[in-house]
């Protein structure tokens, strides 16, 4: 049914053929490149996705909310962003914002939240009314120069405020705390590294623009989870730092105790990186009452603002090795991430091993600093000419005062004043907007040092723009004083060699006694067990017996060619081919039977 005006439009009767198919796969390409390139990658310059920008920018330039004021409400900052810049649902934002200020999700958090903002088992942050916000002092260096010009702008959602298409960040954000999302058809996962390591590659990179990945590895030694741990290998690392897809396995980091009862303990102090602290000890608590771990009497989260702590009490004859390994291959204890680094260069999805990120930062950071060395020489430039026109007028005052004296209007003692000295509009409106007391000899002296102090500038960002290597080690240098700022220590263990387990990782290593019949059978027995069933013995054959104990690296082997010897103690008996040397060594049937003293006796067998 058409309404009113559709039918004041002429659009009675007309029928527009349309194909499904086509319609379909147009609008369907069209969502997908929306998701693309404005919800779900970053931009590889700043590393942000365009609702952490926004929040970023609102925070900064709309309501003030750098390092050194207060807080505000987070409902503010959600409401500021929704209304000006983000038309897409609060939760979103908020959610966004909310990992910003997480110490466990950010290597360097961008927002420097109060109130509950969350933790590391899971637990949902406070509504948004309750707690408060504001930018982080590293913040303040991402931000830092937005108002000279160096990145370009675009109008919002409604076309009526200027937001930046990127940010001019000091700091390779991208690299040092990573990102992930999932668009349509493709996904980035990509994981965090130290600050000091990235700022050293990428200075490396601006002496040696022909420096390769392989070498790259010497600066940037792997990831750098917030939560610590251990990286277990690095051919995965390598891999991922050379192509841009790999598999980092990443470990807890554990310590052996003992309790003043003196059982085993196993400490763990450091968890894999996003994984939930909650919900790991739930499911090692239902392996343990599954019976599919053995070895654990206990386990207790005992953490608290001064660190993670879970502790792990063992039963008094487990093996901690044992049981540690069992955890790493059953539980999130050892899990891996998967390295994926797709990010936006131009609009265009990309792949990018570490050299690539590096070498995008770095040319962004080269426009930002030519950018903005041509706003400051413009704006010195202004400067200078408005100076010049003072110093003028400085030199001619009494015949300035009279023109101004005698002019009708402002606007007239402009005209003459431009006419008299050869000043321009510009010089000729801040001489009457020049207060009174720019007269005295004082304000004469701060012009002339003025003067003096801008023409040097003006000389020196006149080189800068002439000079690329000056301005690549503009480039560096504010990479360094980064690094001095808000560097610090690897979080995250790196162990270079890794073994897969193998079997032997789950049993204790204990001395054994390995018994074998004269008729194949083999049975395994702990040392301890063995010498306790023996102590009753009598001495000599006791001593026989030790005498036919030979030890070995692993175990203790005991031949024996009785039979009734190996199955004695009731335990599982298994029956393998006799060995042509087990056969050749054992004395005849009828020389047993014969000799009662020979079918209890032990014999050596020395090829076993």
């Amino acid at each position: 049914m058409l309404t009113e005006e559709e039918k004041n439009a002429g659009l009675v009767g007309r029928i527009i053929p349309i194909n499904i198919e086509e319609q379909m796969k147009s609008a369907y390409i069209d969502y997908s490149m929306s998701v693309i390139v404005s919800r779900a990658l970053p931009d590889v310059r700043d590393g942000m996705k365009p609702v952490h920008r926004r929040i970023l920018y609102d925070m900064s330039a709309e309501l003030n909310l750098y390092s050194d004021k207060p807080t505000r409400k987070s409902a503010r900052i959600v409401g500021d962003v929704l209304g000006k810049f983000h038309p897409h649902g609060d939760t979103s934002v908020y959610d966004a914002m909310v990992r910003l200020a997480q110490d466990w999700s950010m290597r360097y958090p961008l927002v420097d939240g109060q109130g509950n903002f969350g933790s590391m088992d899971g637990d949902s942050p406070a509504a948004m009314r309750y707690t408060e916000a504001r930018m982080k002092k590293i913040t303040d260096e991402v931000m830092a120069d937005i108002d000279k010009e160096t990145v370009d702008w675009t109008l919002n959602f409604d076309d009526t405020i200027p937001e930046p298409t990127v940010l001019p960040t000091k700091i390779p954000l991208l690299i040092v705390n990573g990102a992930s999302g999932i668009a349509v058809g493709m996904a980035t996962n990509m994981a965090p590294h130290n600050l000091s390591e990235v700022v050293d590659a990428c200075c490396a990179y601006i002496d040696n623009p022909e420096i390769t990945g392989e070498e790259m590895l010497q600066y940037i030694k792997g990831p750098d989870f917030p939560t610590g741990g251990i990286i277990y290998g690095y051919e995965g690392v390598r891999e991922a730092m050379l192509t841009g897809r790999g598999r980092v396995m990443m470990r807890a980091k554990t310590d052996i105790e003992h309790t003043p009862s003196g059982r085993e303990c196993i400490v763990i102090t450091e968890i894999p990186y996003m994984i939930n602290k909650a919900e790991m000890i739930k499911k090692i608590a239902d392996m343990i009452n599954e019976k599919k771990i053995e070895g654990i009497s206990y386990i207790n989260d005992e953490s608290d603002r001064n660190g993670l702590r879970i502790i792990i009490i063992l039963k008094h004859d487990a093996v901690a090795s044992v049981v540690l390994n069992t955890l790493f291959k059953n539980t999130p204890l050892q899990t891996s991430f998967a390295v994926n680094n797709i990010a936006l260069v131009n609009g265009r999805p990309q792949m990018l091993p570490m050299r690539d990120l590096v070498k995008h930062f770095v040319d962004h950071r080269h426009d930002v600093v030519v950018r903005r060395a041509r706003f400051d020489l413009k704006k010195a430039e202004e400067r200078l000419h408005i100076v010049q026109g003072l110093l003028i007028a400085q030199d001619n005052i009494d015949e300035i005062v009279h023109i101004i004296r005698s002019s009708q209007t402002p606007d007239a003692a402009k005209q003459t004043m431009i006419e008299r000295f050869n000043l321009s509009d510009i010089q000729a409106s801040a001489i009457i907007e020049m207060r009174l007391r720019a007269l005295t000899g004082l304000e004469y002296g701060k012009l002339i040092a003025e003067r003096d102090e801008l023409t040097k500038q003006i000389a020196y960002l006149k080189e800068v723009l002439e000079n690329v290597g000056m301005q690549m080690q503009i480039i560096k240098d504010e990479l360094l004083e980064i690094k001095e700022k808000y560097g610090d220590e690897r979080r995250s263990e790196i162990v270079y060699s890794s073994e897969e387990f193998n079997p032997e990782d789950f049993y204790a290593d204990d001395d054994m006694v390995i018994t074998i019949s004269h008729m194949g059978y083999i049975k395994r027995t702990p040392l301890a067990e063995y010498a306790a069933a023996s102590a009753p013995r009598a001495a000599p054959r006791a001593t026989k017996t030790s005498s036919n104990i030979s030890t070995w690296p692993r175990c203790t082997i005991r031949c024996s060619s009785s039979r009734r010897r190996a199955a004695a103690s009731g335990s599982r008996c298994t029956r393998f081919r006799k060995a042509p040397a087990l056969r050749r060594a054992a004395p005849s049937r009828t020389s047993s039977r014969s000799n009662p003293t020979t079918r209890s006796a032990p014999t050596s067998t020395s090829s076993v």
